[in-house]
C-alpha cells in the first residue's frame, strides 16, 4: 500500500529565497517583496508557475528574492520577455517587477504595447520619480525643478504620469497605491493577480537616498489625507481630513468643492468599469497640489487575454495545415525564401 503524502499548503517563507536582500535600509521595495511573498500562497497556484522577471535598476533585484521562477533581464526589456514567457506556457503565472526609468525610459515602446496587447502580466512598477541604482539621474517621472546628478540647475521636462500612459495605450486594469499603506496595496495586488490581461500597479514609494520626501504629502498622517483621493467604486469622489471635500465637474474640467459630510449629491462618481478610458484617464492626471492625486483601482474592465486569442490562431491555423515541423523546414534547402 502507498503512504499518504501530505501536501502542506504554502506560507508566506516558501517564497522567501535563501538571497540576502540587499536595498538600502528604509527602501520601500521590501514592502512589495512582504506583501507578494504573503500573497502568492493564497493564490491556489503551484510555487513552480510563478515566474518573476525583471529588467535592470533597484527593483530589478527583485526575482533573486523569491523562490521561484525569473530572470533578470535587460534594460527596459522585462515586459517583452515576460510576453514571450506568458505566450509559451499561459498557465504561468507572471510577473514584471521594474522601475520608472526602466519602464518609462529605455523601456517605454515596450510597456506600451505590453498594455495594448493585454497579453496575462502582471506589471508593478515602483516609481520613486529617480534613477537610483545609477546614483541619482532624473527619470521620467521626475517633477519639475527637481535638482538632480543631471539636472544640477533643476529639472525641466515635464514628468510621465505612468498610469496614463497605461490608460492611453489602452490597459484594462490600472492602479496606484502609495507603498507605505500596506492595506490597500494588498487589496490591490490580489485584484491584479485575478485579472485575465494585463494588470499594471504603479506603486508611488519613497528613495530614501536619492530623492527623500517626494510623495510626502501622500505619506504624512498629519495631512495625507487632504492629498489623496481614495478610489472606490461606485462611490462619490471625496477627500480631506473630514471627508468635506468633492470632486465635480465644471463643462470638461473637474473642481474641487465644499461639501457637508454625507451630502455627496452633485460629484463625480467613480466607475472603474467604464469601457470608456476618460474619467480614469482624468483622475489619473489629477496633480497634487492642486488637486488630490488618485489611488486605487482606476480601471478594472473585461477584454479577451492576449495569450488566449494567440492560442486560438495557432489552433486554427494548425488544424488548417498540421504540426509544423522545424526540422524539416531547416533542411530543405533555402530556409529564408518563403513561397
Amino acid at each position: 500500500m502507498n503512504a499518504s503524502i501530505e501536501i502542506k499548503p504554502l506560507t508566506k517563507k516558501d517564497f522567501a529565497s535563501d538571497q540576502d536582500v540587499r536595498w538600502c535600509p528604509g527602501c520601500g521595495d521590501y514592502v512589495l517583496l512582504s506583501q507578494l511573498q504573503k500573497l502568492l500562497p493564497t493564490l491556489g497556484v503551484p510555487r513552480e508557475n510563478f515566474a518573476f522577471i525583471s529588467g535592470i535598476g533597484c527593483s530589478s533585484r527583485f526575482p533573486y528574492y523569491m523562490e521561484t521562477y525569473g530572470m533578470h533581464s535587460i534594460h527596459g526589456r522585462a515586459p517583452a520577455i515576460a510576453s514571450g514567457l506568458k505566450l509559451a506556457r499561459p498557465e504561468l503565472s507572471v510577473w514584471v517587477v521594474t522601475g520608472d526609468g526602466d519602464a518609462l525610459a529605455i523601456g517605454g515602446n515596450h510597456f506600451i504595447h505590453a498594455m495594448r496587447r493585454n497579453i496575462g502580466l502582471k506589471i508593478v512598477l515602483l516609481n520613486n520619480r529617480i534613477y537610483g541604482l545609477t546614483k541619482g539621474q532624473a527619470s521620467p517621472t521626475t517633477e519639475i525643478g527637481t535638482k538632480t546628478k543631471t539636472t544640477p540647475l533643476g529639472n525641466l521636462d515635464r514628468p510621465f504620469s505612468a498610469a496614463s500612459v497605461a490608460l492611453g495605450a489602452g490597459a484594462t486594469f490600472v492602479a496606484r497605491v502609495v507603498g507605505s499603506d500596506q492595506p490597500m496595496m494588498a487589496a490591490v495586488l490580489r485584484r491584479a493577480a485575478m485579472h485575465p490581461g494585463t494588470a499594471f500597479v504603479e506603486v508611488l514609494q519613497n528613495c530614501l537616498i536619492f530623492n527623500d520626501g517626494t510623495f510626502e504629502p501622500l505619506t504624512d498622517r498629519s495631512v495625507r489625507d487632504e492629498h489623496r483621493l481614495v478610489l472606490e467604486h461606485g462611490k462619490p469622489l471625496v477627500f480631506g481630513n473630514q471627508r468635506d471635500k468633492g470632486l465635480r465637474l465644471k463643462g470638461m474640467e473637474p473642481e474641487i468643492v465644499s461639501i457637508t459630510p454625507g451630502q455627496e449629491k452633485g460629484l463625480i462618481v467613480h466607475d472603474e468599469h467604464a469601457r470608456n478610458a476618460g474619467l480614469a484617464f482624468m483622475l489619473s492626471q489629477l496633480e497634487t497640489p492642486a488637486f488630490p492625486t488618485a489611488v486605487g483601482v482606476l480601471r478594472d474592465i473585461e477584454a479577451p487575454a492576449g495569450e488566449a486569442l494567440y492560442a486560438e490562431q495557432a489552433a486554427d491555423i494548425t488544424e488548417l495545415r498540421g504540426r509544423g515541423n522545424l526540422q524539416k523546414l531547416l533542411a530543405s534547402g533555402n530556409p529564408w525564401i518563403i513561397e
